[in-house]
């Protein structure tokens, strides 16, 4: 074992800066909590370069009398406690001491300060932990703080900072977040020059949110207010409409007006939505959740991103039941009982005991809406819609299957028999049309076959069994079950390929916003040829919000919106993936979107058609995401199951 050596107070500096201050995010973090916590209610944020040559933070706060600010910048000096029990009743933001002391031992630092009882102000300057000027000058009230050269005097600390540009978004996210955190301060954020965001303090949650996140994500959320147990919860969630964010990038959580990542209240959210949004989608929140400081510990991380509970069941519950209630509320809207707060429990519920709102007795059950199925067809910047629409002539509930007795009978030609085999040419869609002006004979419409050529393997469309499954007579001794939605995606995949790297887009009429996280946000506009490339068309319209102007032919409305924030998200999570990689992630999303979807009624003609289009590309077997999409079933099998043989 070498000598034990006590390092020099130049070297512990440096050691414990880099505990608290990682990045010039953390840098920004600290001055702006202190800004709060000094009572200014107009904070401006600048930063040049990501914040690692330039960064000022001026607030109107009650700023630093003169002989304290030599004081602030040494270690473990503090106003915010003064005694062992002070660290049970933390209010404040900040409170350690650390936070000056280190960031003056890694950069250049210029103060200039003015206390309210001061007739003039005071500057002072400091640079790797050694003062270089202390002086009065002239400023109004409140405190500037520039910080110069992050790092310049630590190299191995410097070769780990990201581009500028993902430095700023770091700086531009933690600002949203805190911006949201104290709506009744107003926040400036100038960037290089810029001024890239700017919330009008006027103390309403709803009005902070619009201005960071803007109209599109604001419109989408719900808002909710719970007590529980001593826990008081209130804030915005994503109505179940709106929940289908690709990650939980957008859940922001405060406890005690200080930005948090709790898994505990994420949990509760979660599970507030289960059965009300999709498997694998995430809604987005912006809340904050008020207890007793003593019921908590928020000196268990160094940047203070995380705290420790006394006991995490209150906060779960209190997030839960106040979600649950305001989602439920939202699903029933016109259910008068709804617009009372009914999931708040008795003291001794849990979640498994969760009472359960009255609902409306339906009588009938709503069908399901007709979803038309479009396939590709021969012409590559096409997509014809061949689906059956509903009229008064007949019922679109009758359509699944063809008209078929089940009695025993020796006569199956009421079955569609298509024959497939060496086709030349595949049916068109205007072989499927009908004049719905006139009465129509559906089974006889049925049993009229398409054009073919000399069959060699026929197969009879039987039906289709839970939306989901058609089941053809494949041949003499198979029934063939093919997925419709497998299918359908596989080819629409297999035709965005083929028109890669000019996919057929459509110019929007109306252009469709999509709100992101900041560092989302600019991947996808460093990613904006390769998205191009993919049919989408897209511009950064400020805040963090993406104008998507065209998309593929393929998809509507609702899916530009969904399959856009799951691309976002896989560029955030693959920047290193190579491009031919994430065009083919983008052209399975895509397709996937597009595809029909179990559960959907399609017509059996668009059924035959898809079948025929499945027979003609037989190197097709597989989704794009590697799911079969038909199997067969043997004459044996079947024989056998029913003891035959």
């Amino acid at each position: 074992m070498g000598v034990i050596n006590v390092l020099s107070k130049q070297v512990a500096e440096l050691i414990a800066a880099g505990e608290v201050i990682e990045r010039p995010g953390s840098v920004i973090k600290e001055l702006v909590e202190n800004s709060i916590d000094a009572g200014a209610d107009n904070i401006t944020v600048e930063i040049q370069n990501g914040g690692v040559t330039f960064m000022r933070v001026t607030d109107n706060g009650v700023g630093i009398h003169r002989e304290d600010i030599k004081n602030a910048f040494l270690r473990h000096a503090t106003s915010k406690i003064s005694e062992q029990d002070d660290l049970d009743k933390i209010m404040t933001l900040g409170f350690r001491g650390e936070a000056l002391a280190s960031i003056c031992a890694v950069s250049k630092v210029d103060i200039l300060t003015k206390n309210t009882e001061e007739n003039e102000g005071t500057r002072y300057t400091i640079e790797g932990g050694e003062e270089k000027r202390f002086e009065p000058a002239g400023c109004p009230q409140g405190t500037t703080f520039v910080v110069r050269d992050l790092f310049y005097n630590v190299p191995a600390r410097m070769k780990f900072l990201k581009k500028d540009v993902a430095e700023s978004n770091n700086i531009a996210s933690l600002m949203d977040r805190i911006a949201l955190s104290h709506p009744e301060i107003s926040f400036t954020l100038l960037r290089d020059g810029k001024q890239v965001m700017k919330t009008s303090g006027n103390g309403k949650l709803d009005t902070a949110i619009l201005q960071v996140f803007g109209k599109q994500f604001a419109s989408g959320l719900l808002p909710v207010s719970y007590d529980f147990n001593n826990v008081r919860m209130n804030g915005y969630v994503s109505k179940p409409v709106s929940a289908n964010r690709a990650s939980r990038s957008m859940q922001i959580f405060f406890v005690n007006g200080r930005y948090v990542k709790t898994k505990t209240a994420a949990a509760a959210l979660e599970q507030a939505y289960s059965g009300c949004i999709m498997a694998g989608k995430f809604p987005a929140c912006v809340m904050n959740i008020e207890l007793d400081c003593s019921s908590l510990d928020v000196n268990v991380h160094p940047a203070k991103l995380e705290i420790r509970f006394v006991n995490e069941k209150p906060i779960y519950d209190c997030v839960y039941y106040g979600v649950k209630s305001a989602v439920t509320s939202y699903d029933t809207r016109n259910v008068p009982e709804a617009k009372e707060m009914l999931f708040k429990p008795e003291i001794s519920a849990i979640p498994e005991t969760l009472s359960q709102p009255k609902v409306l007795e339906i009588s009938e059950e709503p069908s399901p809406p007709v979803v038309p199925l479009r396939l590709p067809t021969e012409d590559d910047t096409e997509i014809h819609n061949i689906f059956v629409p509903e009229t008064s002539s007949f019922d679109t509930e009758e359509l699944l299957l063809p008209k078929t007795s089940f009695l025993p009978s020796d006569d199956i030609s009421e079955i569609k028999t298509v024959n497939l085999a060496e086709r030349q040419s595949s049916p068109k869609p205007e072989d499927f049309q009908i004049n719905t002006n006139e009465e129509i004979d559906f089974t006889q419409q049925m049993e009229q076959p398409l054009p073919e050529q000399e069959p060699k393997s026929p197969f009879k469309y039987i039906g289709e069994i839970f939306r989901t499954y058609i089941i053809l007579e494949y041949d003499e001794d198979r029934i063939m079950f093919i997925d419709k939605h497998a299918a359908h995606e596989r080819l629409l995949y297999e035709q965005l390929k083929k028109q890669h790297p000019s996919t057929a887009p459509q110019m929007l009429l109306e252009p469709v916003t999509v709100t992101l996280d900041q560092t989302e946000c600019q991947t996808v506009l460093e990613n904006k040829d390769l998205l191009m490339q993919a049919g989408f068309e897209v511009d950064s319209f400020g805040s963090g919000t993406i104008l998507i102007r065209s998309a593929p032919l393929l998809l509507e409305k609702l899916d530009i919106t969904e399959a856009f924030l799951e691309m976002a998200d896989y560029l955030q999570k693959h920047q290193k993936v190579i491009l031919s990689e994430k065009m083919e992630w983008i052209y399975q999303n895509t397709a996937c979107r597009a595809a029909i979807k179990a559960g959907n009624i399609n017509q059996p003609d668009e059924l035959i058609r898809l079948a025929v289009m499945l027979e003609e590309n037989p190197s097709v077997r597989y989704c794009p995401h590697g799911r079969p999409i038909y199997f067969f079933m043997s004459k044996r099998e079947i024989e056998k199951n029913f003891k035959r043989i």
